[in-house]
C-alpha cells in the first residue's frame, strides 16, 4: 500500500501503513469536514449580526455537543454489528433496519422534548427566537440520518464511500455558507438550514452503496441492540464530560477567575489538535477490530490496536512537545489571553489528553468483544477520580488540569486491565478472541 521511491516508503506513507485499513480514504473528507466548521461560523460571523451570530453559534455548540453525544454511538454500534455479519457473508440489512428504527424512536422523543419546551429553550439560548430551535430540531434529524450511512458504510468497508460522504457533507456547508452573502441573504434560518441539508444531501451517498449490497442478513435481537446503545451511549456522554471538564470546573469553582477560563479554553483547544486527527482513525479502527473478534483472528486484533496505540502516542507526541513549549506564548499572542499559564499547565493538558486518547482506542476495543459494560465503568472511575482530584485543595486551575489527567489515566489503565483480562480468558489452545455474542444472532 505504501507509495514507494527508490524502494523505501516515505515517513507518511509508512505512518498511514501502520493504521487500520481505510484510514488514508477517509483522511480527505474528514479534513473538509473539519476545515467546513471554521470557514461556517466565519462566514456567518461576516454575515450576520451579532445576535444572531450568537445564537447560530449556540446552535452549532449544541449539535455537536449535544447532537454528537446521541447519535455518534448509532455509527460506532452499527458499525460494529454490520462489520461482524460481514466477516460472515451476511448483509447489512437486517443490523441496519431496527438500528434505523431505535434511532428514530430516540430522535422523536427528542423533537417532541423539543417542541414542549420550544418557548424557555429559545428564550435560554437563541433571544427568544423560535425558529433557531425548529433549526436545532432539524439539525438533528440530519446527524442521525448521516450517523446510520456512516455505520453501515464503515461496517462494510466502504471507505471510499464514507470518505466521499464526509467530503461532500463539509463541502456543502463551505459553498452554502459562501452562497448566502453572495446572494443578499443575512438569514439566521438559512445558516441554519444549511446544518440540516448538508448532511442530508451527503447521506443519499451512503444510502446508495449500502442499498447495493443485497446479501441476507440477520436482524439484531432487541435487547442486545437497547442493551449495547444505552451503554455506549453513557459511555460517550461520560467521554465529553471528561475532556471537556477542566474548563467547566475553573468556572464552576472561581467564577472570578475570568482570565483564567479565558486562557485555559485556549489552551485545550491547543492541547486537543491530535484529536481531530484521530476521527480519521476512528470508523476504521471499530471496523477492523470488529471483523477481527467476530472471525476470531486473535492476532490480527492485537495487531491493529497495538500499532493504532502506538500511533496515537506518536501524534500526539509531535503535537503535544510544541504545545509545551510554545503553549504559553501562543495564547497570548494569538488568542489575547492574559499571561496566567505557563509550560507546565500545557504539559498537564497534553499528558491527559494523551491518556484520553488512549482510552478511545482501548475503549473501542472492548466495544469491539462486547463488552460496552467494561468501558463505560472505566469511564464512571475516571470522571470519579477527576471530580476527586478538582475537588482537592490547592490552586484551582492545576487541580483542573490534574483531575483532567488522573481521570484519563484511571479510564486507560481499567480499560487496558479489562482488555488484558478477557485475553487471558480466551481458550489457550484456541489463540482466539471469541466472537462477539449478538454476531450471528438469528433473527428476532
Amino acid at each position: 500500500m505504501a507509495d514507494r521511491a527508490g524502494g523505501r516508503a516515505n515517513p507518511l506513507a509508512r505512518l498511514l501503513d501502520a493504521l487500520p485499513p481505510g484510514t488514508r480514504l477517509v483522511l480527505g473528507g474528514t479534513v473538509v469536514l473539519g476545515v467546513s466548521s471554521y470557514v461556517y461560523l466565519a462566514l456567518a460571523g461576516h454575515t450576520l449580526d451579532p445576535t444572531s451570530l450568537a445564537g447560530v453559534s449556540v446552535l452549532w455548540t449544541v449539535v455537536m455537543s449535544v447532537g454528537y453525544g446521541l447519535f455518534s454511538p448509532v455509527e460506532l454500534e452499527l458499525n460494529r454489528l454490520v462489520a461482524a455479519r460481514d466477516v460472515g457473508g451476511q448483509g447489512p440489512h437486517g443490523a441496519l433496519r431496527r438500528t434505523a428504527l431505535l434511532t428514530g424512536a430516540v430522535l422523536v422523543a427528542v423533537l417532541a422534548l423539543l417542541a414542549a419546551a420550544a418557548r424557555p429553550i429559545a428564550d435560554r439560548l437563541f433571544h427568544g427566537d423560535l425558529t433557531l430551535v425548529a433549526g436545532l430540531g432539524s439539525a438533528l434529524v440530519g446527524l442521525a440520518v448521516s450517523s446510520l450511512t456512516r455505520g453501515a458504510l464503515a461496517g462494510l468497508g466502504n471507505f471510499k464511500a464514507y470518505g466521499a460522504q464526509l467530503a461532500v457533507d463539509g463541502g456543502l456547508r463551505i459553498g452554502l455558507a459562501a452562497a448566502l452573502p453572495a446572494l443578499g441573504l443575512h438569514s439566521v434560518l438559512a445558516f441554519a438550514l444549511i446544518l440540516v441539508v448538508s448532511p442530508l444531501a451527503a447521506s443519499l451517498i451512503g444510502l446508495r452503496s449500502t442499498l447495493r449490497d443485497r446479501r441476507p442478513g440477520p436482524a439484531v435481537p432487541w435487547p442486545a441492540l437497547t442493551r449495547g446503545l444505552g451503554l455506549l451511549a453513557a459511555s460517550t456522554l461520560l467521554a465529553q464530560l471528561m475532556v471537556n471538564a477542566a474548563v467547566v470546573s475553573v468556572q464552576l469553582l472561581s467564577p472570578a477567575s475570568t482570565a483564567l477560563v479565558a486562557a485555559l479554553l485556549n489552551a485545550v483547544v491547543i492541547a486537543r489538535v491530535p484529536l481531530f486527527a484521530y476521527a480519521a482513525i476512528q470508523a476504521s479502527l471499530v471496523s477492523a477490530l470488529s471483523g477481527a473478534a467476530a472471525s476470531g483472528r486473535h492476532a490480527e486484533f492485537r495487531k491493529v490496536l497495538v500499532r493504532t496505540v502506538a500511533v496515537v502516542c506518536a501524534m500526539c507526541l509531535a503535537g503535544g512537545v510544541p504545545a509545551v513549549l510554545l503553549g504559553p506564548w501562543i495564547v497570548r499572542t494569538m488568542f489575547n489571553a492574559q499571561d496566567v499559564l505557563g509550560a507546565a499547565d500545557f504539559l498537564w493538558l497534553v499528558l491527559g489528553t494523551l491518556c484520553y486518547m488512549v482510552a478511545t482506542v482501548v475503549g473501542q476495543a472492548l466495544m469491539a468483544l462486547s463488552r460496552h459494560q467494561r468501558q463505560l465503568l472505566a469511564w464512571a472511575v475516571g470522571t470519579a477520580v477527576l471530580a476527586a482530584v478538582t475537588l482537592l485543595p490547592g490552586d484551582v486551575g492545576t487541580r483542573a488540569e490534574l483531575g483532567y489527567l488522573a481521570g484519563s489515566a484511571a479510564t486507560a489503565g481499567l480499560m487496558l486491565w479489562s482488555l488484558l483480562r478477557r485475553f487471558r480468558a480466551a481458550p489457550a489452545d484456541a489463540g482466539n478472541v471469541p466472537a462477539a455474542p449478538e454476531a450471528a444472532a438469528p433473527v428476532a
